[in-house]
């Protein structure tokens, strides 16, 4: 074998540089994700809860719009993982040119829906710790908009490695599944289902 041909079973061998450069690549996304996040936890926590953020009409309460926002944003992001395994092959359709759209503007449509939902959160209730479910909710919420803000910074890196992205985005929706079991499931079997 010619000591020069790269060894498809040890890239980092050939290109020692490639693995810095991939790993400096993924370092302040992760950095800009972790600054989010703690901003996210320190506003809510410094800021005097108000009480009241949104409401919109025909609901009975800012807590049920938060409740169906939630809802909305954690079937989009349902959606989300659906297209990503279309899109990864890991479920296999003969047309997939529809994959990449509506896997882009589900997790846009997703975002947009829960801005409204952090702002009550944020803004009304601020950064809870009188229990372990609120606690767990405002953690998540955190580490949901660091997570987000991470995988939009490395959608726009060309040099990361092809695991990124999905750990990445496997994060965001984990941390939206956990919001979505701590605010709406929890008022679904607590409260029953209400408009």
């Amino acid at each position: 074998m010619d000591p020069l041909s790269p060894n498809p079973t040890d890239a980092t061998a050939v290109h020692p540089e490639s693995t810095r450069i991939t790993n400096t690549a993924l370092i302040v996304p992760a950095l800009v994700g972790c600054f989010v996040a703690a901003a996210v936890g320190v506003y809510g926590r410094l800021h005097e809860p108000t009480g009241v953020a949104v409401n919109i009409a025909g609901f009975s309460s800012p807590q049920t719009v938060k409740v169906w926002l939630a809802t909305l944003a954690a079937l989009l992001a349902l959606l989300q993982v659906f297209s990503a395994l279309v899109m990864y092959g890991k479920i296999r359709m003969r047309n997939t040119d529809w994959t990449g759209p509506v896997h882009r503007w589900s997790g846009r449509a997703a975002f947009v829906v829960s801005i409204p939902v952090a702002l009550h959160c944020l803004y009304a209730l601020g950064f809870g710790d009188y229990n372990t479910r609120v606690l767990v909710h405002s953690l998540l919420g955190c580490f949901f908009y660091g997570g987000f803000a991470t995988k939009m910074l490395l959608l726009t890196r060309r040099n990361i490695p092809g695991w990124a992205l999905p750990l990445v985005g496997g994060l965001v929706f984990t941390g939206l599944a956990g919001l979505f079991v701590t605010s709406s499931l929890w008022f679904f079997t607590t409260f029953g289902v209400k408009f």
